[in-house]
């Protein structure tokens, strides 16, 4: 496809960028569906200036907001969605009439991947392990968008921990549990729970040879989740299914909140397909 002076853009700020899959996917999405759009990476250190320019330039549709700008970003934006506003991040905005507007896609799309992936939500507690910008989205999405009994969230940064905590008992109705990722609370708290999502860097290449949960832990009736996807099965997760788990993997989430972005900034469904065949392509 031709680029005119009609085009429209997108794009990922963050800092670093290069590594991004982001723009294989959505240009791939774009191509398919005959947009004249084009989704481009920018590396970004003085973030508002860079959204001073996007309000300038116009022709912007839309952007990824990844580290480290996913919280940094909302003072500078006209309105934020009132989940990303909880959460207190975003990683999407969208450009509508010369405003911005934050989104966060990663919490939608951990809920659209536990629910496609099977895991038991409504009437039973969850456990999370981390406390990080990806578990607060899904901890969250979780303790607000969905019917569980109750959260625990295990992570290893005791101040982060506690302040996600207090910030989520402030917003959910639900019990909210927490305290220090150890093999103690583990042995504790895995027993108790359907559904188990993990939440910290441990398994990511090149650390493949690690995971925080013993393979004991695991039984049949759990659903483990792992939004690490690089390795695309990590080996908590292949511990987890050769026990006999249910598992997710982390590339559904990154397919999903790529979808959510798309469909904000087209209107349109997104393909899906497409989607999914290039990211797959990558760890194939």
């Amino acid at each position: 496809m031709d680029i005119t002076t009609q085009t429209q853009w997108c794009g990922i700020i963050g800092n670093p960028v290069e590594h991004s899959l982001s723009p294989a996917i959505h240009n791939a999405a774009f191509q398919r569906m005959g947009l004249d759009l084009v989704y481009l990476a920018f590396r970004v250190e003085a973030l508002g200036d860079a959204l001073k320019g996007v309000r300038a330039l116009g022709n912007a549709r839309g952007f990824s907001v990844t580290i480290p700008h996913k919280v940094a970003a909302i003072p500078f934006l006209d309105e934020v969605e009132p989940t990303a506003k909880h959460i207190g991040a975003i990683n999407t905005i969208v450009v509508e009439e010369g405003k911005l507007k934050g989104y966060n896609t990663d919490a939608s799309g951990a809920l659209r991947a536990l629910k496609e992936g099977g895991a038991l939500l409504d009437g039973h507690r969850v456990l999370i392990l981390g406390s990080g910008g990806a578990a607060r989205a899904i901890a969250f999405a979780l303790a607000t968008g969905t019917g569980i009994a109750g959260l625990t969230i295990l992570g290893i940064e005791e101040g982060e921990r506690q302040k996600l905590v207090k910030d989520l008992r402030d917003k959910a109705n639900i019990p909210i549990e927490d305290g220090p990722l150890t093999l103690d609370m583990l042995r504790n708290w895995v027993p108790h729970v359907r559904t188990l999502i993990h939440c910290t860097p441990v398994g990511m290449s090149p650390r493949i040879d690690e995971s925080c949960v013993p393979t004991n832990l695991f039984r049949p009736e759990l659903t483990v989740m792992d939004i690490v996807y690089n390795p695309r099965e990590t080996k908590l997760l292949q511990e987890a299914k050769a026990a006999g788990c249910r598992t997710i993997s982390g590339l559904e989430m990154f397919l999903n909140q790529a979808v959510l972005q798309f469909e904000l900034w087209t209107k349109q469904p997104a393909p899906a397909d497409v989607m999914r065949r290039v990211l797959e392509s990558r760890f194939g």
